[in-house]
């Protein structure tokens, strides 16, 4: 790409950038209101909660909704460095300065030889998709510890496992990260990393893996792929309940234990996918790093107990580093993604009433979102298994010499 071409685009991708953030700030502090839930409760109320405990030296012990890493602490307090703003409005500066990092990683490795800006286009399309709720939880910043770890990838392992591990006391999900990981040093320094974070907290504050308990005795949520059994079944005769439950709107009754077990069933069998698939590969390339957790990511989300809204953020942000690679081939279900991301705006918090209810209205929006979710997960997993295991490798071709070390294979070290 030319330089004038570099530029255009850059200028391109920070207006377009800078509009919509501004949109989503405007929502949040609620200058414009979006029909549906109130998105903004999760800070003004559970998060400024938790802030109030967690800043006299405890965990939320007494709080069952507090189901989250010893680290995300550090979330919590973040508006705290801030003490101008009322709480909410400083989580949400921080939330856009986040966003702001993201951008920058993408922008920063974009212009390099085998990159591409269209990562940097998936983020600044995709995250005003999901609508205000991106800037209502603190998955966004996790979703910048990944985004930067991913990014570091074969050239810096160090850093990029002591990101993953850090992120993964933040919020467990990054250290999927490591799958496609081949070099022992990024594990080490996750494993450091992660033990470092977890002794120190556990050691400083009492109550640091609480959270375990509480996320154990969860049940199926509104929103994931097993409450479509619910949903329907409520047509047909199936008296439960959907109650505020560990801090989510949960199915309660018949049945709900057993299709919860399937749920983990099924994570078990993507952990033995997963697994299956990192002895098989024989090639990794520069982009099979994020390929594979981005398809990581994508099975833990789809068989999950619980899919909320701010979990496509997660996605989003992967997809943006795959697309990232000029090699890569994670393009379909990149898309995938982030047409599921509008139809869960739709769903929540514009629809989420019809959801609660089961009506046909709210049913059809999950069903199209999560199969969009179910097609990504499949078509991410069919691409990165061709692309390592059964591919016929392609002749050697001359590459520029800027451009020869995105053609390297990973190698242990």
């Amino acid at each position: 790409m030319d330089t004038k071409g570099v530029k255009r685009a850059l200028a391109s991708l920070l207006g377009v950038w800078g509009v919509t953030r501004l949109v989503l700030l405007l929502f949040v502090l609620k200058v414009f209101v979006l029909p549906g839930a109130d998105v903004t409760t999760d800070v003004s109320v559970i998060y400024q909660g938790w802030y109030e405990v967690l800043r006299h030296g405890t965990f939320p012990l007494g709080d069952v909704t507090w189901q989250y890493p010893p680290a995300a602490a550090l979330a919590i307090l973040s508006p705290g460095l801030l003490p101008f703003l009322a709480y909410p409005t400083a989580f949400f500066v921080l939330a856009l300065l986040a966003d702001l990092v993201v951008l920058s990683l993408l922008l920063r490795t974009g212009p390099r030889p085998g990159r591409t800006l269209r990562g940097a286009w998936v983020w600044v399309l995709g995250v005003p998709l999901l609508g205000p709720t991106v800037y209502c939880r603190y998955d966004l910043m996790v979703t910048a510890v990944a985004v930067a770890a991913l990014l570091a990838g074969a050239r810096h392992p160090r850093i990029m496992g002591a990101l993953a591990g850090f992120g993964a006391m933040v919020k467990v999900w990054p250290a999927l990260l490591l799958v496609g990981a081949v070099r022992r040093r990024a594990w080490a320094w996750a494993a450091l990393t992660a033990g470092a974070v977890g002794g120190l907290s556990a050691v400083a504050v009492p109550g640091a893996f609480a959270f375990l308990t509480f996320q154990r005795d969860r049940g199926t949520e509104v929103e994931s792929l097993g409450g479509l059994v619910f949903h329907v079944a409520r047509h047909f005769g199936w008296h439960g309940e959907v109650l505020l439950h560990y801090g989510s709107i949960e199915f309660l009754g018949p049945h709900v234990r057993a299709v919860s077990s399937a749920a983990l069933l099924l994570t078990v069998l993507a952990f033995g996918w997963l697994l299956l698939w990192r002895l098989s590969a024989v090639r990794f390339r520069s982009h099979t790093l994020a390929d594979a957790a981005f398809t990581a990511v994508l099975m833990f989300t789809v068989t999950s107990r619980v899919i909320s809204p701010q979990y496509l953020v997660w996605l989003v942000g992967l997809a943006a580093v795959c697309l990232c690679f000029r090699a890569g081939r994670m393009t379909v279900p990149a898309v995938l993604v982030l047409l599921a991301a509008f139809v869960t705006v739709l769903e929540f918090p514009i629809g989420f009433s019809h959801v609660v209810v089961s009506d046909w209205y709210g049913v059809t929006l999950l069903l199209l979102r999560d199969g969009l979710l179910v097609a990504a997960t499949g078509t991410a997993a069919r691409v990165l298994w061709r692309s390592t295991v059964t591919e016929v490798p392609s002749p050697p071709v001359p590459v520029r010499r800027g451009a020869a070390s995105e053609q390297l294979t990973q190698s242990p070290s």
